[in-house]
């Protein structure tokens, strides 16, 4: 099941409600002319745009042009026909800055070609193969056999597209499978169907004299507002059959099973079994519609935070998607205006596909790649654009070269020993002002999940970090608005008492900022008192990437990349050494991380104070980062292959490479162990930072499952102290061989 459950930030316009058909179980359509006129459009658009809405729902209903006073109006607006009327839409809508669904029913390839230049996707429900429903009676637009045409044809211009079936309507189990499979073997010939939806069919009520947009809206208004919906009950018509959440499971399964990898959208309104649906298999939402469902307009969509809650239950996340999915999101399926809006507005829903989803400042070259390798292998130090190469690479040949020259870099540095610190995480408390948009920690104050640790608890936590054997206490927390630079100092004194032999690797550069704004002091007078107070060392956190660019689109609050360069270099001045740290695999660019790690391994040259460097890679489940701009997971591989980057990177400025087996998991941390790492961190005991982002990789490994990863990696290990003395080690032995 996967973990990320998609919809997509919508606002509908029912262009045009008149209809050629008469479908018995429909309650939008009209047989009276009907069509929105342009100023109405601008202003709906205009609407949306102030509400941040991505995609623009434009829904009508079959041919509508077949109606004499529906031309007239076109006529009067100044265009030839309808479709040239929605394509103006689109158009209006791409100056906003809104992406175009459209959904015009079944049409010919021309009216699809002219479709295509103006919307990001389009889409037309197949309901049904079977030709002879009562519900479809005298509903022309509704014959399968047309439909299937449309979609085909969708296919063969390769337009990102949506389909699905409706189910109740008086079908039987083997007709709703025949249309799956229907389905099925057009996207076996185009690959153009990004997700299927499986809608039951709800009764509705006539809406004679209103206009169901209205009645969504303000359906919509109140159900966000109160989270109190309508969502009416009616009696089946005699034509309709029942659905039972089972006969939806098993759709569930047959479509994962036609088309795997195609999304599967299930209405959350229509039912309230969406979520068993999801644990089913199900992958999508759809528009939850900020102005209400105009099919169903006394069912409105829960809101995104009323979905994100009930999700979080169950340890998903929800997360916006396009109106076009990720793998369409390409010249190939897009014309080029479309592509450019996408770029200008939406550039981190791109995929990463190795060369970065923005311009580069300079053409990516691939033949610099072998060269680079074989130069940082020898520890010269790479310039921007071979690193930017590097960062870029996908070829599994090149990746391999990689791969092989930062392993022998290791073991020229650091030999085949791997080193692990038994120690504890205590992040005294998470309210934060900052607002990074990457973190799933930090609270405001007033949050009710909000908290902070008293000094029994603290001291308890400690006592307990030295029942298991721990050498260093790591503290770091959010910036506090109410700490003054006395407590920060505080808590390492109490420490300190607590176990005056422990190392204290606390504080992370933000803190320390923040300790520097609130006192006044000049850094050098900030570290000798927390040097005084008990200070062992400082992590080198909040580097995220050393790019300013970077920092600002995704924590504008955050320090800049001068003062967190300053304030390491006044710890390792004060004589405290630290460590250093980088985080990736979100919006950053290649040649951005070649910044980063250009910015790492001059500093280090200058100061030699940086134990060593720990590749963070970013977890997007619960953070606004991954929660609103389409921001995936990096993959294993690229997980990888940027460690044994890092590490060319890095030559012999710093000796020590880390996997953090939070971000990873214990056996992708072991198999880094041939990708350039040496050091498989601490053993932690809590982690709140990572699994409250969404990491599911636990919060505590104990040193026997440490020194077992070396060991499977045939490589002795050893229990280390925070700045590298080894403490204990453990050979490999014949049966770990």
């Amino acid at each position: 099941m996967s973990r990320r459950i998609t919809f997509s930030r919508n606002l509908t316009l029912s262009l045009s409600r008149t209809c050629v058909s008469h479908c018995k179980y429909c309650a939008f359509a009209t047989h009276q002319p009907h069509l929105h006129a342009p100023d109405a459009v601008e202003r709906l658009l205009d609407r949306a745009a102030r509400r941040n809405v991505k995609e623009l729902l434009v829904l009508t209903g079959d041919d509508p042009g077949y109606h004499p006073g529906v031309r007239e109006k076109l006529a009067a607006f100044g265009f030839a026909s309808f479709v040239d009327y929605a394509a103006w839409v689109c158009e209006r809508a791409l100056e906003r800055g809104l992406l175009p669904h459209t959904n015009l029913g079944a049409l010919d390839r021309d009216e699809l070609a002219k479709l295509r230049e103006v919307t990001a996707s389009q889409g037309l429900m197949l309901e049904s193969t079977r030709p002879d429903l009562v519900a479809h009676q005298g509903s022309p637009t509704k014959d399968p056999a047309l439909r299937l045409a449309t979609i085909r044809a969708a296919g063969e211009l390769r337009i990102p597209y949506t389909s699905g079936i409706l189910v109740g309507i008086g079908e039987t189990r083997q007709d709703r499978l025949d249309a799956l499979a229907a389905l099925a073997e057009l996207h076996r010939e185009h690959g153009h169907l990004q997700e299927i939806i499986l809608q039951n069919f709800v009764p509705h009520r006539r809406y004679y004299g209103e206009e169901p947009a209205d009645v969504a809206d303000e359906a919509a208004a109140a159900y966000w507002r109160t989270g109190l919906g309508t969502h009416p009950s009616l009696p089946l018509p005699a034509w309709a059959c029942e659905v039972t959440v089972a006969d939806m499971r098993e759709l569930v399964a047959e479509t994962r099973r036609l088309m795997p990898g195609v999304g599967i959208q299930i209405p959350p309104n229509l039912a309230d079994w969406w979520d068993e649906l999801i644990a089913a298999g199900a992958t999508d939402l759809g528009g939850l519609s900020a102005n209400g469902d105009h099919i169903s307009p006394e069912h409105p969509f829960p809101s995104p935070l009323q979905v994100r809650k009930r999700l979080q239950r169950d340890g998903l996340a929800l997360t916006e998607r396009l109106c076009v999915y990720p793998q369409y999101i390409d010249a190939d399926w897009l014309d080029q205006g479309v592509m450019d809006v996408i770029k200008a507005k939406y550039w981190s829903f791109i995929p990463r596909r190795g060369s970065g989803r923005t311009e580069a400042p300079f053409a990516i070259q691939r033949e610099l790649v072998g060269p680079a390798v074989a130069k940082a292998r020898d520890g010269a130090a790479l310039n921007e654009r071979e690193l930017t190469a590097l960062f870029a690479e996908t070829r599994p040949e090149a990746v391999e070269e990689i791969r092989v020259a930062a392993d022998e870099l290791r073991a020229e540095l650091a030999g085949d020993l791997v080193t692990f610190v038994v120690n504890r995480n205590i992040n005294i408390s998470n309210v934060c002002i900052v607002g990074c948009a990457f973190c799933g920690f930090g609270q405001g104050k007033r949050s009710p999940d909000a908290y902070e640790h008293d000094e029994p608890d603290f001291v308890r936590r400690i006592h307990d970090a030295l029942d298991y054997g721990a050498t260093e206490l790591c503290i770091q927390s959010g910036i506090h608005p109410d700490w003054d630079f006395d407590e920060y100092l505080r808590w390492l004194r109490v420490a300190k008492r607590t176990a005056p032999d422990i190392h204290l690797h606390a504080y992370s550069p933000m803190e320390i900022a923040h300790m520097q704004d609130i006192s006044g002091l000049p850094l050098p007078e900030v570290f000798a008192r927390l040097r005084d107070a008990g200070l062992g060392s400082t992590p080198g956190t909040a580097a995220e990437v050393l790019h300013d660019g970077v920092r600002e689109r995704i924590s504008p609050n955050k320090l800049p990349v001068a003062r967190w360069v300053e304030i390491i270099e006044a710890s390792h001045a004060a004589g405290l050494r630290s460590t250093s740290t980088v985080m990736f695999g979100h919006i950053e660019e290649p040649w951005e991380l070649a910044e980063h790690m250009r910015v790492i391994r001059q500093l280090q040259e200058r100061t030699g104070g940086i134990t060593e460097f720990v590749p963070l890679s970013f977890i997007p489940f619960q953070t606004l980062l991954g929660r609103t701009h389409g921001v995936e997971e990096i993959s294993r591989e690229e997980n990888l292959k940027h460690t044994a980057v890092f590490r060319l990177a890095l030559g012999r400025s710093i000796p020590n490479v880390q996997a953090s087996w939070v971000k990873l998991g214990l056996d992708t941390a072991t198999e880094a162990l041939q990708w350039g790492v040496n050091d498989l961190g601490g053993t932690l005991m809590e982690e709140s930072i990572s699994r409250l982002a969404g990491s599911q990789h636990g919060t505590k490994l104990d040193p026997e499952q440490l020194i077992a990863a070396a060991h499977a990696a045939d490589r002795p290990a050893a229990e280390r102290t925070t700045l590298y003395d080894i403490r204990h080690r453990h050979e490999l032995t014949a049966t770990a061989r």
